[in-house]
């Protein structure tokens, strides 16, 4: 007969792979203030909800949000490695560069912040998905074109799945957005989910 001793590091054994397996069935969310759900409740915000329907639909997913509000691409790039090896992803969801344009940076920095944080998620094993954004008009044709482009083309030459407007469900309907018509409400939270979803699920 086994010992209990015996008993239980047998039972650790057997359990092992199964915790190694969940813990790589991982959905990084990486962002900044729309994806951490600004002026929401926890529950309402988009990557709650996406949490509620992979259990509905029995993925087996948990859904980790490290978004921070006022998050750049440059702060995000700093803080991507850690985030990584604490979690483990087997995806890794990115929605960073609105801080950017709004602030007028550099599509540069910009552009290379975003790079580095695609490679490093694939570096990890994830499969990375890249939700893009845009900038109202009012910083000019240029910039803000030049901006858009930016996600297409980091798309392309990494070969990630690009949503190339993120809040395009939402963004130019003010009974969605919340009082400073720059952060989406309660109400438009199940739209962002449906437009990051179609490119989100061939990755799961």
């Amino acid at each position: 007969m086994f010992s209990a001793s015996r008993t239980l590091i047998v039972l650790f054994l057997l359990a092992a792979p199964l915790a190694t397996h969940a813990a790589d069935r991982t959905i990084l969310v990486f962002g900044d203030s729309i994806s951490a759900g600004y002026g929401l409740k926890a529950e309402e915000g988009w990557t709650a909800l996406l949490q509620k329907r992979l259990d509905a639909k029995g993925y087996g997913y948990r859904v980790v949000n490290a978004s921070v509000s006022g998050e750049t691409t440059s702060g995000g790039s700093a803080r991507l490695p850690r985030a990584l090896e604490l979690h483990r992803p087997s995806v890794l969801v990115l929605e960073l560069g609105a801080n950017d344009g709004l602030r007028g940076l550099s599509l540069e920095v910009s552009r290379k912040s975003l790079g580095d944080m695609i490679e490093a998620g694939k570096n990890a094993g994830a499969k990375v998905l890249l939700l893009g954004m845009r900038i109202p008009p009012n910083y000019g044709p240029r910039y803000t074109q030049a901006f858009a482009r930016m996600y297409a083309e980091l798309a392309a030459q990494y070969r990630v799945p690009l949503v190339p407007f993120f809040m395009a469900k939402v963004a130019l309907d003010t009974s969605l957005m919340q009082a400073d018509g720059l952060h989406p409400n309660a109400e438009a939270q199940p739209l962002l989910l449906d437009t990051a979803w179609p490119a989100l699920r061939p990755l799961l």
